[in-house]
């Protein structure tokens, strides 16, 4: 198996009107800051996260239309893990924004031109896609990496089923 690194990802509940800036600090691990929407925070029950390779060869618009398990092979993603040693296609993190950050960590393999898509998902069952945020990563090394600063969700509501099975 590759090398891992871990994703770090922080999620707020204030609104976010665009990309960010990036951050200067360097680490192990890459930072993702992503802002949400308070009205949106009330529907929200978890969020998704997804890798896929060849990223610069990917439109972010066009996978933040819809439910990513639509436009993609789910076999396309590449095999994560979370910080309780689970791994799949797609981690799934409840959200917990009460309080400003939910901080979450993601184990995502050493390589270069990856997307990261998170998916926020409905609290409602079943399950329906409300919007995402796409982010193109450069790369990821085994030892320093620069934080990557998440694009804001974008809302698209939709009655898809967003599930990708591990």
């Amino acid at each position: 198996m590759s090398p891992r690194t871990s994703l770090l990802v922080l999620l707020g509940t204030a609104l976010a009107a665009g990309c960010g800036a990036e951050s200067s600090s360097s680490g192990t691990s890459l930072g993702l800051d992503l802002l949400i929407d308070r009205a949106v925070a009330d529907e929200l029950g978890a969020f998704q996260v997804v890798v896929l390779p060849k990223g610069q060869s990917r439109r972010c618009a066009e996978l933040q239309r819809t439910c990513l398990n639509q436009q993609v092979n789910p076999n396309e993603a590449l095999v994560i893990q979370g910080p309780d040693g689970k791994k799949g296609r797609a981690l799934r993190f409840n959200a917990g924004l009460s309080g400003g950050a939910q901080e979450l960590v993601v184990d995502i393999p050493v390589g270069r031109d990856y997307v990261v898509v998170i998916e926020a998902l409905s609290r409602s069952t079943p399950t329906h896609f409300l919007g995402s945020s796409c982010n193109y990563l450069e790369s990821v090394s085994a030892t320093r990496n620069e934080p990557l600063i998440a694009a804001s969700i974008t809302l698209a509501a939709s009655e898809c089923d967003p599930t990708i099975t591990p």
